[in-house]
């Protein structure tokens, strides 16, 4: 056996890996396990310059993002997808060995695996008996004289529970921490439901960050694009600790053109389709025997508990649809999430479900 592995920090040691849909694997044909889109556009791309270092922050992807997120430039950085933007978070404004991130699970496993990685402690505040934010709990955790966090994470929709944030008690906790505590909201999935975004907080309030991506409407999980919203101030730090070209010019080309005028009426058509996939999921779960529970339905996801989720997942498994499951998750027992894919796919997933 190979001593190689105690030359490695006695954190990462230890560490068990976030294991994304790919690295878990599976076969079938039917992949609604990874929150993708179904779908994806064409683009051109300009090779001419690929023997140059890409520019630090892209001007044309910052201003055509600024554009649609409606901030100004400097209240952006653009990174490799969302979780480039949460390490770095961490790195940025967390001593490691001394200082603490929040997490209310159950929720985004990224956050934790990150916050491991660089050597930052984890303190939880569980979600409440409906899987919303306990708002009050996490300012006591905040508040204590003893406490060392530095950054809280919220998601919304939440991933798996799909719950949303409740914009005045955020604005309750975004004054009690002020100069104290980063509240991070990550909406990965918030082109679901934008009128749900906490973008228009930015102005007011200097420890709100919100994390986006491109991933989910946009349909460009592929090029790991995603940012950071938040006053100047903060975009400057976090700009010291990010690496000198972290958006390869093909990406930005790319990104780009998703966020052209015709690129957002591709992207809000495509949201308009997977609400309408989700619609149609929704009605058909509810007439399953097998199921007891259907979590909220804001992003291109739902979570289902079944009496069985073994039995559920093996059936799908049989069928060649791969879905994520949750069961071994604390307070998720016998839960599944299921993407939200073609209407072909969710008329599978259906026929599936009602076979048993």
């Amino acid at each position: 056996m190979s001593d190689i592995k105690y030359l490695a920090r006695e954190t990462v040691q230890a560490l068990t890996p976030y294991l994304s849909a790919r690295r878990i694997g599976g076969k079938g044909d039917v992949w609604l396990n990874a929150n993708e889109a179904p779908d994806c556009s064409e683009y051109q791309l300009d090779s001419s310059k690929l023997n140059r270092y890409p520019e630090f922050q892209p001007p044309q992807l910052i201003s055509a993002y600024a554009n649609y997120a409606l901030v100004k430039k400097d209240q952006l950085l653009c990174t490799r997808g969302a979780d480039e933007s949460i390490e770095i978070l961490i790195r940025t404004f967390c001593e490691p060995g001394a200082d603490s991130i929040l997490i209310c699970p159950p929720t985004y496993g990224m956050y934790a695996i990150s916050a491991e990685t660089c050597g930052v402690a984890i303190q939880e505040v569980a979600l409440d008996s409906n899987f919303d934010v306990d708002y009050s709990a996490v300012e006591r955790a905040v508040s204590k004289p003893t406490s060392q966090v530095k950054i809280v994470f919220l998601c919304a929709p939440n991933n798996p529970t799909g719950n949303m944030l409740d914009k005045q008690k955020l604005v309750n906790l975004l004054q009690a921490t002020k100069g104290k505590v980063l509240i991070v909201a990550d909406e990965a999935y918030i082109e679901f439901c934008p009128e749900l975004s906490q973008v228009d907080l930015i102005a007011q309030h200097e420890n709100l960050v919100i994390t986006r991506t491109l991933s989910k409407a946009f349909a460009l999980a592929a090029i790991r694009c995603g940012f950071t919203l938040a006053q100047a101030s903060v975009i400057e730090l976090l700009s010291k600790v990010i690496a000198p070209y972290p958006v390869p010019a093909p990406i930005a080309q790319i990104a780009t053109q998703a966020l052209s005028e015709n690129g957002l009426l591709v992207m809000k058509k495509r949201v308009d389709t997977l609400n309408n996939n989700r619609q149609l999921l929704q009605t058909g779960l509810k007439k399953i025997a097998c199921i007891t529970e259907i979590f909220p339905a804001t992003g291109n996801y739902i979570l289902v508990r079944f009496k069985d989720s073994a039995k559920v997942f093996a059936a799908f498994a049989k069928d060649g649809i791969i879905m994520r499951d949750f069961a071994s998750k604390a307070r998720l027992e016998n839960c599944i999430r299921i993407s939200i894919g073609s209407k072909a796919e969710i008329e599978s997933t259906l026929t599936t479900l009602n076979s048993l």
